[in-house]
């Protein structure tokens, strides 16, 4: 009599039909907001009544720090995952970014029905598209290595709309005025506190703020100072900054057009405490372009000497460039230290420094005429020969005496 061949157990034919995959879950971990009641809410329930929420929206701001969560399961009831190792990578619109975790290479085993986690992290610096790179390695039954990989795309923007506008203030230094805007104005944005606005000079540079900082102020009175002094931003409020940059070494021939002068940093935090950083675009020192068809254009503190003579250096370096600024004005002449206030009917004497920015020497005369004057004429000769002034930054100084005739603005040309 023949027999038939023993069927295998329910369990057996399950262990040998059993694939054994890992399940990879990812979940962005962040702070909860808090709950904004709608008003006139009359069910008696406590203001802070279920006061934490889920967040409205999982778009990432530049400046926070992405956190994910990496979960690896071993659904299997019969079989151990072996030498399992995940890695993750960051993809921004520039550059890839590898996430340290615990579980890249280490190669662990997973038994049946149990997991694995880890927590990755990295602060975002830009905005754009991003995408979170996760790769699952594990060695097969056959022996083998398996790999599979996930991408999770996510959408980050800028909190803050920073705008900067930069004004000559002399040879030396800079006013920086900068403009902060909260810009989330959906319907699920919560509002942010600036704590902290710094100005990082380049080097050579330092940066002094102009004014008090909101954190620094006074110890206000009223509600509505307390306010201010916050540093309290809702959707769409904006708020300024003014910053003087200047150089801390008198031996250094000032800022000059297209000079760095340096980025504006701004912390800013939401309602849970969460911490950004977000900075401004590198910031520059402006031209100080005359309108040469003007007669009346002024040149001193402008920083229009500082640029010719930048100009002189570049030119040096490029011979051919003809529109170079020290071509258009080859002779620089600047008052140095003149007084701020003089006395009606006593005469004044200022020196005046003149730099010769062409290539060759020149015989130079220096003219003060009084149809170019208002409120002074000079006191003695209005002609001054100067001699020969030798070329590439070759230069002299001349004092004059100047006598005022009436009180106001006063302007000497020559």
């Amino acid at each position: 009599m023949s027999r038939s061949p023993a069927r295998p157990s329910p369990s057996t034919a399950d262990a040998q039909q059993e694939s054994v995959v890992p399940t990879l879950r990812v979940m962005r971990l962040q702070s909860p907001e808090l709950h904004k009641p709608s008003a006139g809410c009359l069910d008696g329930s406590p203001l802070l009544h279920n006061a934490l929420c889920l967040p409205d929206s999982l778009e990432v701001l530049v400046g926070e720090t992405f956190t994910a969560y990496l979960g690896i399961l071993n659904v299997s009831r019969h079989h151990t995952i072996r030498r399992l190792s995940v890695s993750a990578h960051l993809q921004t619109p520039s550059q890839r970014w590898q996430l340290p975790s615990p579980l890249e290479g280490s190669g662990v085993d997973i038994p049946e029905g149990s997991a694995v986690d880890a927590i990755v992290s990295h602060a975002i610096e830009e905005s754009g598209q991003h995408i979170l790179r996760v790769e699952v390695s594990y060695a097969s039954m056959e022996g083998g290595t398996k790999t599979f990989r996930k991408f999770y795309r996510f959408q980050v923007v800028p909190p803050l709309t920073i705008s900067e506008l930069t004004t000559r203030a002399g040879e030396n230094s800079c006013f920086v005025s900068i403009s902060v805007e909260y810009n989330q104005k959906g319907p699920g944005s919560a509002p942010v506190v600036i704590s902290e606005a710094d100005f990082l000079p380049t080097q050579g540079l330092v940066a002094k703020r102009i004014g008090k900082s909101p954190i620094q102020c006074e110890a206000p009175t009223t509600a509505a100072q307390l306010l201010d002094a916050s540093g309290f931003m809702t959707p769409g409020a904006v708020m300024r900054h003014l910053f003087e940059v200047s150089t801390n070494d008198s031996t250094l021939r000032g800022i000059a057009a297209g000079d760095k002068l340096g980025t504006c940093v701004f912390t800013w935090r939401k309602s849970m405490g969460e911490t950004g950083t977000i900075a401004s675009s590198l910031i520059t020192c402006p031209a100080a372009l005359p309108k040469l068809s003007d007669p009346n254009f002024v040149v001193h503190r402008s920083g229009l000497s500082v640029d010719v003579a930048a100009a002189a250096e570049g030119r040096k370096r490029n011979p051919g460039n003809r529109s170079n600024l020290s071509i258009q004005l080859p002779i620089t002449v600047d008052p140095i230290d003149p007084p701020a206030r003089v006395k009606v009917g006593t005469p004044t004497t200022v020196e005046f420094y003149v730099v010769n920015h062409s290539e060759d020497p020149m015989t130079l005369q220096l003219q003060f005429r009084l149809s170019y004057m208002c409120e002074l004429a000079v006191c003695g000769p209005s002609f001054i020969s100067l001699g020969s002034v030798a070329g590439d930054g070759g230069s002299t100084a001349v004092s004059v005496k100047f006598l005022p005739l009436a009180t106001g603005l006063m302007r000497v040309k020559g």
